[in-house]
């Protein structure tokens, strides 16, 4: 095939014969470095190899051959067109026949005039098709008999072959609707009429868009048929040619298989790793991969170690295989305690720090000392030390095991009030020594939750969760990953996230032997320290709201001038916090230290103190420097 323009390629396609490989011949370029435009191919290089898999007619542009006039109609123009058969009119019917007679056209002939016909029998509107069918003579002149195909039935005019014109021979025939007008090959080159439109005459010249695969090209490359370029038809001799198309890891997904999919690697995303394994390294051009299909189960849990000054972060599969026993949880503060509060759950936690009530004098608030024991029950409001409304924990004060019988029938007289907002530091009273799976601990304890594993995922060649004193288990995430083995170390899989890690790939031939038994499946991958933060900025992650500002301090200076004020004794706190000073504590800067009347400082939540021996004293003896670290050591060690 000797080649041709684009356009006429496609306008002389027979649809039925796709897929056609075309080879470019003379390639185009566009401006600059830009290849597509609206999503339409707009450069090709001479010798590139098209596949056109799909046509479809985008619009039909209508041309005036005498004005150069130029107008749009769509591909749903609901017109019809009669095809004329030549480009030229006649101004009478003489010339009309004598041209016919030249091209050794037999009657009938159709024609039309671009003007009224007016006679003594009727009259003829302008673009009427009109068929003439024989000429006879008349009182020594000769006329033609011409037929006007009518609504009821045929009228036979008779018009002298003087009649002036403008004249155009069409074709007989009914009117064809525009695709079928543009679809006939004898037709291609035709003037056509079409009485819905204004012109006498028009051209056609349909644009098509052609959907068609390229080497090396993801997506299918969508071309107009008005591009310059110069095509030839190569199908017959393209047979053997396989066109590479590359294929997202995450489309491979999309599509559903099949699997398994032999794979080589076209392409590996910019940008830090995302896990720090041993086969990340080995995802480089031309590795090649076999994808076994959709990792179950689809959820992974977030883990951070715990016991080290830099913690490190994992992504543990759902199918982890290791045993798990719980730890007591560290809560730094009140609103720490009542985010892990759970209906129907009972919550006990052990003071392991000093902290005073600064700033929330009244009944109910107080201090607390290490060891000492509370049961969280509920959240509640409280009036502060200013008169405002605080969301305060309220709490139950325990005391020693033998005596919680007594204590648990007057829970009521003591409890004590804790502002979200009040910074301590407790950990968890707990006495739970079972083993758990992975699925059955994050379903019967929220998240986050502290564990400890007790057996190693023996499927794994090298299991490093064991080798930690402590994990964090801190969220769920739902993502679908893909099982991917090398071709190298086809005895072992690992878990890729698409979303993540969206390879570029391209499949290749040949398929990969089954596998005996289930193929082990790596559970456990270690994240980059980028990664965990970038996890930690999901949707997911930012539902849960801050904490509660804490009051402003007025500072050291503010509460000696407030004690100066209340000399004269208003307030029994007052004297009461001059006989035990405070210690400055740094933490606790942020937190009000001034002391006021209590009279009406609460009164929405009522609890009073049963025992003075709970109330724990901050003042420091100087003669008293020895302290019992290892009663309070055995303690904890009781409670762990």
């Amino acid at each position: 095939m000797e080649p041709v323009s684009l356009q006429d390629f496609v306008c002389t396609l027979d649809l039925a014969s796709l897929p056609r490989v075309l080879r470019v011949c003379s390639g185009v370029y566009f401006q600059g470095s830009i290849y597509e435009i609206s999503g339409n191919e707009c450069c090709l290089s001479t010798g590139d190899l098209i596949k056109v898999t799909q046509v479809r007619l985008q619009k039909v542009v209508c041309e005036n051959p005498g004005t150069g006039q130029t107008m749009e109609i769509t591909p749903s123009f609901c017109g019809h067109f009669s095809p004329l058969t030549g480009p030229q009119s006649y101004a009478t019917l003489e010339e009309l026949l004598s041209a016919a007679t030249r091209r050794s056209k037999k009657l009938p002939i159709g024609f039309m005039s671009t003007h009224r016909i007016t006679t003594g029998a009727r009259v003829v509107p302008r673009d009427q098709p009109l068929l003439l069918e024989d000429v006879e003579a008349y009182h020594r002149t000769y006329r033609a008999r011409c037929v006007l195909d009518t609504e009821t039935q045929p009228f036979i005019l008779h018009l002298p072959l003087s009649q002036k014109g403008p004249f155009w021979e069409w074709e007989p025939g009914a009117p064809r609707p525009l695709l079928q007008a543009l679809q006939d090959p004898a037709l291609s080159d035709r003037l056509f009429t079409c009485p819905t439109l204004p012109w006498r005459s028009l051209i056609l010249r349909p644009q098509y868009e052609l959907q068609a695969i390229m080497h090396l090209r993801r997506t299918t490359v969508k071309i107009p048929s008005t591009l310059e370029v110069d095509v030839e038809d190569v199908t017959a001799s393209s047979q053997h040619i396989h066109f590479i198309q590359p294929l997202l890891l995450s489309e491979a997904l999309a599509r559903g298989g099949p699997f398994p999919l032999p794979t080589e690697i076209l392409e590996v995303p910019e940008g830090p790793p995302i896990f720090l394994s041993p086969w990340v390294g080995s995802l480089q051009k031309g590795q090649k991969l076999c994808i076994h299909g959709l990792a179950s189960p689809p959820w992974r849990v977030l883990v951070s170690t715990k016991g080290r000054k830099v913690p490190r972060h994992f992504m543990v599969s759902g199918a982890y295989q290791g045993k798990l026993r719980r730890r007591p949880r560290e809560f730094l503060t009140a609103y720490d305690l009542l985010g892990a509060l759970r209906p129907g759950q009972p919550l006990r936690v052990v003071a392991t720090k000093d902290c005073e009530g600064e700033g929330t004098d009244g009944p109910g608030f107080a201090s607390l000392a290490v060891g000492d024991r509370l049961e969280v029950l509920r959240c509640g409001q409280a009036h502060g030390a200013k008169g405002q409304d605080i969301d305060v924990l309220v709490c139950q004060r325990l005391s020693d095991q033998a005596e919680e019988e007594e204590y648990a029938e007057g829970e009521d007289e003591d409890q004590i009030l804790l502002p979200l907002y009040f910074s301590s530091s407790f950990v968890e009273e707990m006495s739970d020594n079972r083993r758990y799976n992975l699925e059955d601990l994050t379903a019967q304890f929220p998240l986050p939750c502290e564990a400890k594993v007790v057996a190693k995922d023996s499927s794994l060649p090298v299991d490093p969760l064991p080798s930690f004193p402590g994990l964090r288990l801190e969220d769920k995430i739902t993502e679908p990953f893909l099982m991917v083995s090398l071709d190298s170390t086809p005895d072992m899989c690992f878990e890729i996230p698409p979303r993540w890690l969206d390879l570029t790939v391209v499949e290749t031939e040949g398929q990969p032997g089954q596998p005996a038994g289930p193929l082990p499946v790596a559970t456990v991958e270690e994240l980059t320290e980028a990664f965990y933060y970038t996890l930690r900025q999901l949707p997911d992650f930012e539902n849960q709201p801050p904490p509660p500002r804490p009051p402003k301090s007025q500072g050291l200076s503010g509460q000696k001038k407030q004690s100066g004020k209340d000399k004269s004794g208003q307030s029994s706190q007052v004297a009461g916090l001059q006989q035990a000073p405070l210690h400055p504590k740094p933490k606790m800067k942020t937190l009000p230290q001034c002391a006021k009347d209590s009279s009406n400082t609460y009164s929405k939540v009522s609890a009073h103190r049963k025992d003075p021996r709970h109330t724990k004293s901050v003042t420091k003896d100087p003669d008293d420097d020895e302290h019992d670290y290892e009663e309070i050591f055995e303690k904890f060690q009781n409670t762990l």
